[in-house]
This record gives C-alpha cells, sequence and structure tokens, in this order.
C-alpha cells in the first residue's frame, strides 16, 4: 500500500518528514565547529596581539600631547589637541636625518657582511664532510655562552691598538658582521641540512665545483631564511645601543638610537618630542617587517633542528 493520505480538500499529502531539521542540524554542526577551530583561536590571538600593540598605542599618542598632557592624573588616551608639530620639531632640534643615514649604513653593511659570511660557514658545517667538522662547530656553538659584556673590552683594546676607533670609528660594528655570527651560522647549518643531497651529487657529477653548487643551488633554495637571517641583522644594528655608545665619540658619527639622548638634559626630559622620536624611530622597523613577514616565518618554520 502507498503511504499517503488525504487531507479535507481530497489532495494527496505524505507523511514523510522534511528536511530541514535535518539541513538545520548539519548547519548547526558546522557553525559549532568554526566556532572552535577558527573564531575562538583568532579572538584570542587578536586579543593577545592587542596586549602587545598597547605600548606602541600609547607612544604614539603621547607622542601627540603638550607635556601637560602627558603627565596628567588620571592618564588621558587621547589628546585634546594632536600636536603634529611635535614631529617636525624632533628632526629640528637634533639632526635627526644625518643619524638616520649614518644607522643606514651602518645596517646595511651589517647586513652585507653576515650574508656573506654566514652562509660560507653554514655550507660548510652542513654539506662538506671533513676532519673534526663536529668539533669545530661545538666550538662555535659554545661562543653564544659568552655574553657581549665579556667580549666588550677585550675588542676595544683590540681596536684601539689597531687605530680603528680612531679612524674609523664605524668600523667596528660593522666588522664583527663579515666574520659570521654563531647564532645565523647555526640558523642556516639546519636550513641547508634540510636540502637534500641529491642536489649537490647530481652538480658534482656533472663537474661542478663545491663553491658553484653553494652559489647556483644552495643559496637559490634558502631564500627564506636568507631573508630571516637579514631581517634579523637589520634589526640588531637598528637598534644597537651599547656598541654605537662605546665607540662614537663624535656627534656626526651618531645612529639614531645614541642620537636619542638629545632630548635628555641635565636638568629636564622633552618627553613629547622624545616620543615622537621613538615613534619615527619605530615606524621604519614596523614597514619593513610588514613587506617581508612571510618571508621571515618561512625562514624560520622551514628551518628543521636536526
Amino acid at each position: 500500500m502507498a503511504n499517503t493520505s488525504y487531507s479535507v480538500n481530497g489532495k494527496k499529502a505524505t507523511n514523510q518528514h522534511s528536511p530541514q531539521p535535518l539541513i538545520l542540524k548539519k548547519r548547526k554542526r558546522r557553525f559549532s565547529v568554526v566556532l572552535k577551530k577558527s573564531f575562538l583561536p583568532h579572538a584570542i590571538l587578536m586579543s593577545v596581539g592587542f596586549l602587545f600593540l598597547v605600548p606602541f598605542l600609547w607612544l604614539f599618542l603621547t607622542s601627540l600631547k603638550t607635556p601637560d598632557e602627558i603627565f596628567a592624573i588620571p592618564p588621558k588616551w587621547l589628546p585634546s589637541e594632536w600636536q603634529w608639530s611635535n614631529y617636525t620639531d624632533a628632526t629640528q632640534a637634533i639632526p635627526f636625518f644625518k643619524y638616520i643615514w649614518n644607522t643606514v649604513v651602518i645596517c646595511l653593511f651589517s647586513v652585507a657582511g653576515q650574508l656573506l659570511s654566514a652562509p660560507l660557514v653554514a655550507y660548510g658545517f652542513a654539506k662538506m664532510k671533513f676532519k673534526g667538522r663536529n668539533v669545530l662547530f661545538y666550538i662555535m656553538m659554545a661562543t653564544m655562552i659568552l655574553p657581549y659584556q665579556v667580549t666588550m673590552i677585550p675588542l676595544y683594546v683590540l681596536y684601539t691598538k689597531m687605530g680603528i676607533v680612531e679612524n674609523a670609528p664605524t668600523l667596528p660594528l660593522i666588522l664583527p658582521n663579515f666574520f659570521g655570527a654563531a647564532f645565523y651560522i647555526f640558523l642556516l647549518r639546519q636550513f641547508f641540512m634540510g636540502i637534500p643531497n641529491e642536489y649537490s651529487e647530481s652538480a658534482k657529477m656533472d663537474g661542478a665545483s663545491e663553491f658553484r653548487i653553494y652559489w647556483q643551488i644552495i643559496l637559490p633554495l634558502s631564500k627564506p631564511v636568507l631573508f630571516t637571517v637579514a631581517l634579523l641583522t637589520f634589526l640588531a644594528a637598528w637598534s644597537d645601543y651599547l656598541g654605537p655608545l662605546i665607540y662614537l665619540n663624535d656627534p656626526e658619527t651618531w645612529t639614531l638610537s645614541l642620537g636619542l639622548r638629545g632630548f635628555i638634559g641635565s636638568n629636564q626630559i622633552d618627553w613629547s618630542m622624545l616620543m615622537a622620536s621613538a615613534t619615527m624611530f619605530t615606524v621604519p622597523i614596523v614597514i619593513l617587517y610588514f613587506f617581508v613577514q612571510r618571508q621571515f616565518i618561512e625562514g624560520i618554520s622551514m628551518t628543521g633542528f636536526k
């Protein structure tokens, strides 16, 4: 018998259940999965990210306040009048662009030095087999234990006796980068070890030299980690304060991190212009990271620890 019934007006009506409740259940289940796997983690990350953003936001807003508003109690987030003139006054109070130029020169030479030296050493530790390779690698890694404060005075004495501090004061800030840093060598070595040896072996069969393999095969495959090393080196040189404080005695050679001391007087500190200069000091780093963040994250994530 057909599973049908008749309504009052004589038309056929089926007693099969409507599929709408099943569709609603599937939608609710899908929504709950999206909520747990996507929305909640992103909401947590955005909340934590906002906490990291608060200091920079406070720095920027403080740079647009008057001195009285900076120390107002209770604190005021937004200035009553936006003092954009603090930025122009800050660039005129000190040779701001001169300091920027000095800093950029040191940063670029430091990056060039690390990219020339660190990959070469890392390639030797990762792809070349020779007696004592592991011993030398462990000795190099042991140098990471020594903080900069331990080698600071011996290096200063060495550079002074060589006449570098007097004749070329910026050179001690650049020269060490041309000998490679242990951390960057380690980072590059780990990445190089993840590249299959078949590439190198095939090139050797075709008569390629060790340097040609390094230059034409390994380096093009290592762009993410090279971007990472370049960015970290640039950040270290850009924000370095102790090194310029030791070696740069002439104000004409000061970097921006050292030049910000110009707003700190013996009796008072011009906080509004200091915050404006600090904001301009920070913005280039944020912009740089914005453009290279994909390569930076890829370089970190693809570096295996073998």
